[in-house]
C-alpha cells in the first residue's frame, strides 16, 4: 500500500476514536437524550443516499432541520457535523479504495480539509443565534445556486487527470483549507471541491474518494468542538446516523445511478424555501420583554 494512503487510513482510525470517545462523553452530560423518531431516520436516509450519489447532504439536511423544525437553529451546525459523521466514514472507506486518486493529494487535502474545520467549529460552536441563521441562509443559497448551475451545465466536467502538481497541488490545498472552514455553518464541501478539481484539470470521478475522505476527517473533528459546548441535537443527530448508514449502502451497491438532474431540482426547491426562512428568521426583530 502506498506510504500516503497508509498514513490517511491511520488518521481516519485515530479521528473515529477521539469522535466515539467524544460521543460518549458528552452523552454523559447531555441533557435530553431522547429516541431517534421515525422521521428523523427517514430524512438521514434520503439526505445520505442522495450524498453518496455525488448531490451532497448538508444543504438538504440543513433546509429538512430548519422545515421541519427538528432542533434550534443555533444547534444546526453541531447536528449535521455530528449526526453524518458515521456515514461520511463509511462513505470514504468505499471510495477511497474503489478510485485511485493520487495518494499525495488525496492525504494533503484530507488535511487541509480538517485543519479548517478545527478552525471553524470553535467559532460557530459559540456563535450566537442570528449570526448562525444568516450563515446559514447564505450557505443554502450559495449551494442552490451551484446546484442550479450544475443542472444548466455551467460548471466544468471533461478533466481527465488523476493527480495535480505544481501550483495546482498548492491552489487545490488551500482552497480546501477554506472549504473545511466553511463546513462548520453549514456549507456543504462536495459541491465546491468538485468544482475546484473539475476548474484544475481533474476527472470528476477523481473528486469522490477526495471530497468524502475530506468530510470523514473533517466532521469528527468539528464534532469534538460541538461536543464540548453540547450545541448540537442528540435525537435527531442519532437518527440521521442510522438512516443514513442504509441509505450510504443502498445507494452505493443496490442504486447506484439515478437522474441525477431531477433530483438537483427538487433539492434546490426546498433549500431555497429554507434559505428564506432562515434569514428571515435572523433579520426579524426581537419581541421586546414585557416591562
Amino acid at each position: 500500500m502506498n506510504p500516503a494512503r497508509l498514513v490517511f487510513y491511520g488518521v481516519l482510525a485515530v479521528a473515529t476514536a477521539a469522535f466515539l470517545a467524544g460521543a460518549v462523553r458528552s452523552a454523559g452530560s447531555y441533557p435530553d437524550k431522547r429516541a431517534p423518531t421515525p422521521l428523523e431516520m427517514i430524512i438521514g436516509f434520503g439526505v445520505n443516499f442522495l450524498d453518496a450519489l455525488g448531490i451532497g447532504s448538508f444543504a438538504p439536511t440543513s433546509a429538512l432541520c430548519k422545515l421541519f423544525r427538528l432542533v434550534p437553529d443555533e444547534q444546526i451546525p453541531g447536528t449535521l457535523n455530528v449526526g453524518l459523521t458515521p456515514t461520511a466514514l463509511v462513505e470514504a472507506l468505499i471510495f477511497v479504495t474503489a478510485v485511485l486518486v493520487d495518494p499525495l493529494l488525496l492525504l494533503a487535502m484530507v488535511v487541509s480539509a480538517a485543519a479548517g474545520a478545527w478552525l471553524g467549529a470553535g467559532y460557530v460552536a459559540r456563535m450566537p443565534r442570528r449570526y448562525i441563521q444568516i450563515g446559514m441562509g447564505i450557505a443554502l443559497l450559495i449551494a442552490g445556486t451551484v446546484f442550479v448551475a450544475k443542472n444548466l451545465g455551467w460548471l466544468p466536467g471533461d478533466g481527465l487527470a488523476m493527480s495535480l502538481g505544481g501550483w495546482r497541488f498548492a491552489l487545490a490545498v488551500g482552497i480546501n483549507f477554506g472549504l473545511g472552514a466553511l463546513m462548520s455553518v453549514g456549507i456543504g464541501l462536495y459541491a465546491p471541491c468538485m468544482i475546484t478539481l473539475a476548474l484544475l484539470g481533474m476527472h470528476p470521478i477523481a473528486a469522490f474518494p477526495i471530497m468524502m475522505g475530506s468530510c470523514a476527517l473533517l466532521q469528527p473533528i468539528a464534532s469534538l468542538r460541538f461536543f464540548a459546548t453540547g450545541r448540537y441535537g442528540w435525537g435527531t443527530s442519532l437518527g440521521l446516523t442510522i438512516g443514513g448508514i442504509f441509505g450510504v449502502l443502498v445507494a452505493v451497491y443496490v442504486v447506484k445511478s439515478l437522474p441525477l438532474e431531477a433530483l438537483r431540482w427538487l433539492v434546490i426547491v426546498v433549500i431555497s424555501y429554507a434559505a428564506v426562512a432562515m434569514l428571515r428568521a435572523a433579520l426579524a426583530k426581537p419581541v421586546p420583554s414585557p416591562a
